[in-house]
């Protein structure tokens, strides 16, 4: 499970779709050694008997895109208590390979509670999976003053004195981002819209108070922005999100991967993206079925 948890962390960090890493995940499963020994034959593992459900919430467009792995799906509950449906099946559990995963999308409302859960918290000797969901569902209605305190009482209602299952519980409250704290420039494929585009980033983050992350903004924006129009194809676009920290992202419809090289002393080029990397805190690149989208993440001071 270890080495489970790390490879859906650094395919995480590629930012592949849902339905993309499990597929890459079962494969990681049907090849793992049996044995972690050097000195042992390689055999490929088969079936594990190991689940897996990988979701991935976007606060601007509130869209929630998940797919599983032979593991229960989410219990998704409305701002008002209701329950709302995924209209999804889990895919099969890890290491049958073959078969695919399918990923589901749903809208959720600001505010809308998600319950991630193992079966072993809903189903024993006692209750089938259907009883368990249900009781489940009723206890993350009853009121509680954070998260926390409605997990313990979750976990405390669900679970018998002697379980002989491992169960987890994970909650988490959807958050919408205010449409002032995202600004959209669709830009045409000309270099000579780079320098208004420049502007239009310092102007925005000087209207949001964030005159300290100008200068380096300016410099991200221009480099990926130029990257785009002459590397990519259009529809280009450039995105500024401020929630927790400040966000940059320039998608087009390429399908191209930027790569990192460093230039030699007289290069006229090649230093765009090495200086993206040095800048800000994280960056990375996310495909999408239109295209790719590159991103840069800057950490904002305390208010």
């Amino acid at each position: 499970m270890g080495r489970l948890r790390t490879a859906v962390r650094t395919l995480a960090d590629v930012d592949l779709p849902p339905e993309e890493l499990l597929t890459h995940l079962d494969d990681l499963v049907m090849h793992l050694p049996s044995d972690p020994r050097p000195e042992v034959r390689f055999e490929s593992t088969g079936e594990s008997g190991a689940t897996c459900l990988y979701a991935v919430y976007d606060p601007v467009s509130r869209h929630c895109s998940l797919a599983s792995a032979g593991h229960p799906l989410p219990l998704v509950i409305s701002p008002d208590g209701t329950q709302a449906p995924v209209p999804a099946l889990p895919g099969p559990p890890l290491g049958i390979g073959g078969l695919p995963f399918e990923a589901t999308e749903l809208e959720l409302p600001e505010g809308s509670l998600l319950a991630l859960y193992t079966d072993g918290l809903v189903e024993d000797r006692e209750r089938d999976i259907g009883q368990g969901t249900a009781e489940l569902f009723r206890v993350l209605n009853e009121p509680a003053g954070s998260l926390e305190a409605l997990c313990d009482a979750a976990m405390k209602a669900m679970l018998p004195e002697h379980r002989g299952d491992a169960a987890a519980l994970l909650l988490a409250r959807t958050h919408a981002l205010s449409p002032d704290h995202v600004a959209v420039w669709d830009l045409e494929p000309d270099t000579a819209q780079v320098p208004h585009v420049r502007r239009f980033a310092v102007a925005q983050l000087l209207a949001w108070g964030l005159e300290e992350e100008a200068f380096v903004t300016e410099l991200v924006v221009s480099e990926l922005v130029t990257n785009a129009i002459k590397y990519g194809d259009p529809p280009i676009r450039l995105r500024l999100i401020r929630d927790d920290s400040l966000i940059c992202e320039v998608s087009d419809a390429g399908d191209t991967t930027p790569h990192l090289r460093r230039a030699r002393t007289f290069d006229e080029g090649g230093r765009g993206l090495m200086l993206v990397a040095e800048l800000p805190q994280a960056w990375g690149t996310r495909h999408t079925t239109n295209g790719k989208t590159i991103w840069c993440a800057q950490a904002l001071g305390s208010p």
